[in-house]
């Protein structure tokens, strides 16, 4: 081998393709743009413009609403807690939290919480730390002789009681419950006179 015959492996290097240079080259006149004016430029974006027309994705209805505010939580269902107290991945005689099923890898991330579902069927008695769960899986779950702690019952109650001490703090009055029929039953402008009293 000699210096002058060294060689980059072949198809390593790419020419770069050389535009407007004349009908004879084929990348000519428009460049391989195709068109003239606005859309040959770079940096133009017309997806859904309508030339100034209400553009279609305007003139279709809305519907639903995004919470921002939403919690993103993971979802387990019983079956899926069976399995994994049967594969001896979860130990039943344990607490059993977020950390302990992404660490049985029941679930990949905790995210804001764990909520457990009532599909399936539970057999195992199991202490559960999650943030909610639904009303068939707490059912479930201590009909297995299990109990279930949620975060979400604890949390409410400790931001209630932070509104009770604010307002006991400034002399307001608590705000009347909405009855179980519903919260159309007190009207807003009452609550606010029982507020302001």
């Amino acid at each position: 081998m000699k210096l002058n015959e060294i060689r980059d492996n072949e198809g390593a290097h790419k020419k770069r393709m050389r535009v407007g240079r004349g009908p004879g080259s084929g990348k000519g006149k428009t460049s391989g743009r195709g068109v003239k004016g606005q859309k040959s430029r770079t940096g133009v974006s017309l997806l859904g413009f309508e030339g100034g027309q209400m553009p279609l994705y305007m003139r279709m209805p809305k519907r639903g609403f995004n919470n921002p505010g939403a919690l993103k939580l993971a979802e387990v269902n019983l079956w899926r807690l069976q399995d994994a107290v049967d594969a001896k991945k979860l130990d039943a005689k344990k607490e059993i939290n977020g950390e302990a099923l992404v660490a049985a890898g029941v679930i990949r991330r905790v995210k804001d919480g764990v909520r457990v579902l009532g599909t399936g069927e539970l057999k195992a008695k199991l202490n559960l730390v999650v943030w909610s769960a639904s009303s068939g899986a707490v059912k479930a779950i201590e009909a297995a002789g299990g109990t279930v702690t949620q975060q979400r019952i604890e949390a409410e109650a400790k931001a209630a009681a932070r509104v009770e001490k604010r307002n006991a703090a400034k002399g307001k009055a608590p705000a009347p419950k909405a009855p179980k029929g519903g919260a159309n039953k007190v009207s807003a402008r009452a609550r606010r006179t029982a507020a302001a009293k």
